[in-house]
């Protein structure tokens, strides 16, 4: 292929089917491999789609610790998941590759019930030092013998809770290897201060070469032991003097590197000296992401996510570009900012991918990338509306997540008016349980002074955003998929979009396209529904809605959301105080985490697809109370 170095056969990678094979081979035949892996991936992920660069930039080092470690009884934890595919292809489950990320097929992510490699579950960023320590303390309480690595994109160094499990395993003296894959990107380049302190470090002369042979001289020499502790701490000293301490050496970590992440001899030997060490250790390693494969290493931020594309050349298909939710709110946020020149924009490690790329760009002054730090980013943001800026943040609902503190103590709890921004709000698809964005609705309904509205179309957003942030006070959140609009496009003027005699079909979001058609197929029925689409899901307007079900007398509620917490609780709750009591169907995700797939077969398997939702207010017609 053109763009891969070289063009190969996969004679040697199907050959691989167990560690033993993998540990057979020499350093031509490694090199060789790493070829075949980097067209494998190329080949796979152009027809699946997944995440490629981070990736291609991990082979030989993926390769190099399957060699020195046995993954299915040492703890590889990764940090993030996305650079486990070559994992997966080297642990048994190459012939699957081809349904990755397709319903029933495997995951994007470590996934323990697929394979006993898999040491964790890693979606979010940041915390693999602290999962893997629990793995090493269980290790050691339970007198057991085996390894516990933490493999980490530096990405996730921008994250506080990478520190703060940092600061624990590096006092713990436990035996625990931390490899820091430092390709200076997360999904664009990284930025802030560690970014700066790992350059510099980069460029450091290594003098770890008489290391491993010097301690092994003094293990055997009278005394031997107790000089190698006052020459180390001597050593120390000097090392500090002369080149300054690594921030991974402050907090108690023995650092290795900077090492060559594409020489797998030089990182087999390095993986070895971290194995024997038997403290905490940090690895650093040196990777270019998208390695070996042209568009990729061009354009890394383009395929560290990407859809389908032609392996030739690097382009995806040849299609119509619709605009999507994200690029809407990147439009109208700049169209905000260029009014009002205290609206501010932030966001955690996603400028492009939360449609703010533009923004950046137009308004540099005014839009704050903070790394994969939502909890800074939402704090910050409370600061900022106190002293009078109106921010908007533009996080990923999933992301959301992991800054619900801040939002309840340092903006909701002071009724600050700073708007969420919640992409990829509902289901996401194959990215799988992880990143659906499904737990929204039920945070965020549960923090007082929240208001959460919740657009169906992009002409609705832009009009929401606007309200969002020039009309209302206190914090907002405004929520949407990731996509394109459905077949419902146009802003309603009124909540009820289908009027009805025997049901009322409640929806918000892009849902209500799902809602409209199950709609029409009760028509056909003889089932007269009537539709509300909710503009908003707190508050939440019980006027129209008891009117409704006063009138049909029936009443079924879609929602890709969680159960815990969602609007329909709340509406039929609400209605029974008004004393107001019919039969009534709540349909939502459950109690439950939401596999990988598409989103239109994860509709089908959840029961929110149109059939479904016709079949269950039928149902619910032939419910008695």
């Amino acid at each position: 292929m053109t763009h891969l170095t070289g063009c190969v056969s996969l004679n040697l990678l199907n050959q691989i089917n167990s560690r033993e094979d993998l540990c057979a081979l020499d350093a031509q035949q490694l090199r060789l491999l790493c070829d075949e892996l980097r067209q494998f991936l190329v080949l796979n992920v152009a027809k699946t789609g997944g995440h490629l660069a981070s990736n291609l930039g991990v082979v030989e080092l993926t390769v190099a610790i399957e060699r020195v470690f046995d993954t299915s009884k040492d703890r590889l934890v990764f940090d993030v998941g996305h650079q486990s595919y070559v994992h997966k292809i080297l642990t048994g489950r190459r012939e699957e590759f081809s349904s990755l990320r397709s319903y029933g097929g495997i995951s994007g992510f470590p996934k323990p019930s697929e394979s006993d490699c898999d040491a964790f579950v890693a979606g979010h960023a940041s915390s693999a030092v602290s999962t893997a320590l629990g793995m090493a303390r269980a290790r050691t309480l339970q007198n057991e013998d085996y390894n516990v690595i933490a493999l980490m994109g530096d990405g996730a160094m921008t994250g506080g809770l990478a520190y703060e499990g940092m600061n624990d395993a590096g006092e713990s003296d436990e035996p625990l290897i931390v490899i820091l894959n430092d390709n200076g990107m997360s999904i664009t380049p990284n930025v802030g201060g560690i970014s700066k302190h790992l350059s510099l470090i980069r460029t450091r002369p290594g003098y770890f070469r008489l290391k491993k042979l010097f301690r092994s001289v003094t293990n055997v020499l009278p005394g031997g032991k107790a000089f190698y502790r006052f020459t180390y701490r001597l050593k120390e000293r000097w090392k500090r003097m002369l080149l300054g301490s690594t921030l991974f050496e402050e907090m108690g970590f023995e650092y290795y590197g900077p090492v060559d992440g594409h020489n797998i001899e030089r990182l087999e030997y390095m993986l070895k000296l971290a194995k024997e060490c038997q403290k905490p250790v940090l690895l650093h390693i040196i990777t270019k992401k998208g390695k070996g494969y042209a568009p990729a290493e061009i354009n890394p931020d383009v395929f560290h996510g990407i859809g389908c594309f032609d392996p030739e050349s690097g382009k995806p298909p040849k299609y119509r570009h619709l605009p999507s939710f994200s690029d809407t709110f990147g439009k109208t946020a700049c169209a905000l900012a260029e009014e009002n020149p205290r609206v501010c924009a932030i966001s955690a490690a996603m400028i492009g991918g939360t449609g703010l790329k533009e923004f950046s760009e137009r308004f540099p002054n005014r839009c704050f990338d903070v790394g994969i730090a939502e909890g800074h980013a939402v704090s910050m943001a409370g600061g900022l509306a106190k002293q009078g800026m109106l921010p908007i943040v533009a996080i990923y609902s999933t992301f959301l997540q992991r800054a619900y503190d801040m939002i309840l103590q340092d903006v909701s709890m002071q009724n600050l008016h700073v708007v969420f921004a919640v992409d990829r709000a509902g289901l996401v698809g194959e990215d799988g349980e992880t990143h659906q964005g499904v737990f929204d609705i039920n945070y965020l309904r549960s923090i007082p002074n929240m208001q959460i509205l919740c657009p169906a179309n992009q002409e609705e957003l832009e009009m929401m955003l606007r309200d969002a942030v020039l009309k209302m006070d206190g914090p907002v959140a405004v929520r949407y998929p990731r996509g394109c609009d459905g077949a419902f496009r146009k802003a309603a003027d009124k909540p009820v979009l289908r009027e009805g005699t025997d049901i009322t079909l409640i929806g918000y979001g892009t849902l209500i396209n799902n809602v409209l058609d199950a709609a029409k197929l009760l028509e056909k029925d003889g089932i007269s529904a009537e539709v509300i689409k909710l503009p908003s899901v707190k508050p939440i307007d019980m006027v129209t809605i008891a009117k409704s079900v006063r009138k049909t007398g029936h009443l079924l509620v879609a929602e890709d959301a969680v159960c815990i917490g969602c609007a329909g609780k709340e509406i039929a709750a609400l209605l029974r105080t008004q004393k107001i009591v019919v039969p009534t169907r709540l349909v939502n995700i459950g109690d439950r985490f939401v596999t990988h797939g598409s989103v239109d077969r994860l509709y089908q398997m959840l029961g929110l697809d149109a059939k479904s939702l016709a079949r269950k207010a039928a149902e619910v017609m032939r419910d008695e109370e």
